[in-house]
């Protein structure tokens, strides 16, 4: 199984809690879970921010495997560029376009 859990919100709980999701997955003891990624658009970009307070765990998701992408346009919009980002994290050009994009190709989709 492959999943992709979606950070499009400002809100910091509801970052912590997609990347709980994407840290849970990994450590799924079924060994069921294949592939995981994390996609960072909107507000939700402060997730994988350089200067961020979650730059530890991006870290450590980049580490054990979990593609990170964040969006370009929201990189745009908010004056920021790649190199703003944690080093690791992918950019891709709409955020939901990569979500719909993994989700036609078999990933289920988690929002928290």
């Amino acid at each position: 199984m492959r999943t992709v859990v979606h950070i499009p919100s400002g809100d910091e709980a509801e970052q912590e809690t997609g990347l709980a999701i994407a840290r849970n997955l990994l450590e799924d003891e079924t060994d069921s879970i294949d592939d995981v990624a994390l996609v960072a658009q909107g507000g939700g970009i402060a997730t994988v921010r350089a200067d961020g307070d979650t730059v530890d765990e991006i870290e450590a998701l980049l580490e054990d495997g979990v593609a990170v992408n964040a969006c370009s346009n929201t990189l745009e919009m908010m004056d920021l560029e790649e190199s703003d980002l944690v080093s690791g994290v992918e950019t891709v050009p709409e955020g939901a376009v990569e979500v719909t994009r993994l989700q036609d190709e078999g990933y289920a989709y988690v929002r928290p």
